[in-house]
């Protein structure tokens, strides 16, 4: 049996990044238990953990287009697939290198997953439902986040207990990936489309060496790396500094993504809505982390979540709608794109990290760091191409 029906396959992706985001964020909400159950005490070890995540997703995303490459975008994600299933490995580790070994596999697949949406929905979808596929799985992981952070008690009471939960969410995972081997796609002729595509325009195959000469490439990671910087930042330092207001980032995080797909299949240009949100985003940073006033940084929150997610389904279209876009291109851009995304906004996080011991646990300094780094948003917006304004 085969599955050629597309709004199927594009069912299986979603579900498949939810379940990830679901067996992450309850790995992380269960961590203390884990290290109880193990009876580690070190904080530098939990730490370790987070940062071996941080790594997974810097080298996956780079690895992820040379794996496609060589074994095709539909065993690729299987293989993303198969890693995150190895979570299964989290509630029954016995012991901290286990434990370790299974969150970096978890978390390389992730990556992995996040780089070969782009070439499925290329694959799948006609240019006019792009924009909402794409949007759809933007907001996976928050579906799956959000699911965990009002849903964990009811799957540990229905479960029997965290363990059973995670087990439970490896094992749909693993049945995902199953089901997504009967998917039909046809390795081969990916390939003679690229190469088509590439004798088409006299230019030789688009890989890691053009992307990295490719300004649209840098102009496109730097506008999102500040915005993913305060992303992070915002889950696992404000909360530290007293600002506990993120979770309402995350619920209207997910009502903004589904005003930028009614947004992005109305309207046609994209840079616009990507320049005035990022221009709101910094007066939102502003407002959540330097005021004082509770009911202001929860208003703050609020609208930051909103304006947040609001232009991201307009911002991951935009390679998409460029011309002479090809399946093994855009795996490339995207993984190049979440690559140096991720180390762009793991190095800020260093640096505001430092500025916070520096200055023996004052926050100001690094949250003005922060608060400028997300203005990368608004700033490099000016530097993306439109592609409403390509000529026919």
């Amino acid at each position: 049996m085969k599955i050629t029906n597309k709004y199927v396959v594009e069912t299986i992706v979603f579900l498949s990044y939810v379940l990830f985001a679901m067996a992450w964020v309850g790995g992380t909400a269960s961590m203390s238990q884990i290290m109880q159950a193990m009876q580690i005490n070190s904080l530098a070890d939990a730490s370790f953990i987070s940062g071996a995540v941080t790594f997974a997703k810097i080298v996956g995303t780079f690895l992820a287009a040379w794996l496609a490459i060589k074994i095709g975008v539909k065993y690729a994600f299987f293989i993303s697939t198969a890693l995150v299933a190895i979570g299964v490995f989290t509630p029954i580790a016995e012991n901290y290198d286990i434990l370790l070994i299974s969150r970096f596999l978890m978390g390389l697949g992730g990556a992995l997953m996040i780089v070969y949406f782009n070439p499925i929905v290329l694959r799948w979808f006609d240019a006019e439902e792009r924009a909402t596929i794409n949007g759809l799985n933007a907001v996976a992981f928050n579906v799956g986040t959000a699911v965990i952070l009002w849903g964990m008690p009811l799957f540990n009471e229905l479960f029997g207990g965290w363990k059973n939960s995670l087990l439970v969410f490896s094992a749909v995972t693993a049945v995902l990936a199953v089901m997504w081997l009967l998917v039909d796609w046809d390795k081969e002729a990916d390939d003679a489309a690229a190469k088509a595509a590439a004798a088409a325009t006299n230019q030789a195959p688009y890989g890691y060496l053009q992307g990295l000469k490719d300004k649209f490439v840098w102009n496109y990671s730097l506008c999102y790396s500040g915005l993913l910087a305060f992303y992070i930042c915002l889950f696992t330092f404000y909360p530290k500094a007293g600002i506990v207001a993120s979770k309402w980032v995350i619920g209207f995080g997910i009502v903004g993504i589904i005003a930028g797909i009614l947004y992005s299949r109305k309207i046609k240009a994209r840079v616009p809505i990507i320049r005035w949100c990022g221009l709101a985003q910094v007066a939102m940073v502003i407002g959540l982390t330097f005021s004082s006033n509770e009911i202001v940084q929860t208003l703050c929150a609020i609208v930051l979540g909103f304006v947040i997610f609001l232009p991201v389904t307009a911002l991951v279209t935009i390679p998409h709608e460029l011309k002479g876009m090809t399946a093994a291109k855009i795996t490339v851009i995207f993984s190049l794109f979440w690559s140096i995304s991720y180390l762009v906004a793991t190095v800020i996080l260093w640096f505001f990290g430092k500025l916070v011991d520096m200055n023996n646990g004052d926050y100001f300094s690094a949250f003005v760091l922060i608060t400028v780094v997300s203005t990368s948003f608004f700033l490099f917006s000016f530097l993306l191409p439109e592609p409403s304004e390509q000529e026919a």
